[in-house]
């Protein structure tokens, strides 16, 4: 019995220290969000009271309602949460990467395999689309960082199709709140065994050309199962 309860610590510690950071970087961009909470709570409850009174069952509906309220109060929650998330890290060195590494199924991230001088990043992901080439930076001076970028991913994985992105809110430019949505939907065009095979061949060309620019890459960021 002891051991069960101490399996079931480890499993509830990670999921409440997971909200609490979640409510930590959501208040810090919207400040309001514990009042906003709270309210929601307590409109929907009180909705619920407002029917059981009606139908003369105050105290049952309001039992029913309490599970609903916390619901509602956790969906409002989730969708603003995701939304600080992402304007907590617009506008940091290697945001794009951060938002590219928190996709948890079907895609492979090696941040900043090519970084220039003006702290132009290109960050390399391998799904089953084949390779996506994402830029983050100047547009002009990023270009021609792309192309070199995807001449030397052609020469270790020719054949594979190789789709480039550039993170921006420009014409032609993926913003940073849809750059995992962008990636899911890609079409589909090799095998789990062919993206594995470029996964491997690509592992041994490595990534950065040249060192990291100072400065921590952002790590929050919203994930997508």
């Amino acid at each position: 019995m002891f051991t069960r309860k101490a399996k079931e610590k480890k499993i509830k510690t990670p999921r409440f220290q997971t909200f609490r950071d979640a409510y930590a970087v959501t208040k810090q961009v919207k400040p309001w969000i514990g009042i906003a909470l709270v309210a929601i709570f307590l409109v929907t409850l009180s909705i619920g009271i407002g029917i059981g009174i009606s139908v003369d069952h105050p105290v049952y509906v309001g039992f029913i309602f309490t599970p609903l309220s916390f619901l509602m109060t956790l969906l409002f929650f989730t969708r603003v949460a995701g939304r600080a998330a992402y304007s907590s890290i617009e506008g940091q060195i290697g945001a794009g990467a951060s938002v590219l590494m928190a996709i948890r199924k079907g895609w492979t991230t090696t941040p900043a395999v090519a970084v220039s001088r003006n702290q132009d990043m290109v960050h390399r992901s391998v799904g089953r689309a084949g390779i996506v080439l994402t830029g983050e930076g100047s547009p002009n001076t990023l270009r021609q960082l792309m192309q070199d970028e995807h001449k030397k991913t052609e020469r270790f994985a020719p054949g594979v199709p190789v789709i480039e992105v550039i993170v921006g809110d420009g014409e032609g430019q993926i913003s940073l709140r849809k750059l995992q949505k962008h990636l899911q939907k890609q079409p589909k065009k090799l095998t789990a065994h062919q993206m594995r095979e470029v996964r491997a061949r690509l592992k041994a060309v490595g990534g950065l050309s040249m060192p990291i620019p100072k400065g921590p890459m952002p790590t929050r960021a919203p994930k997508i199962r």
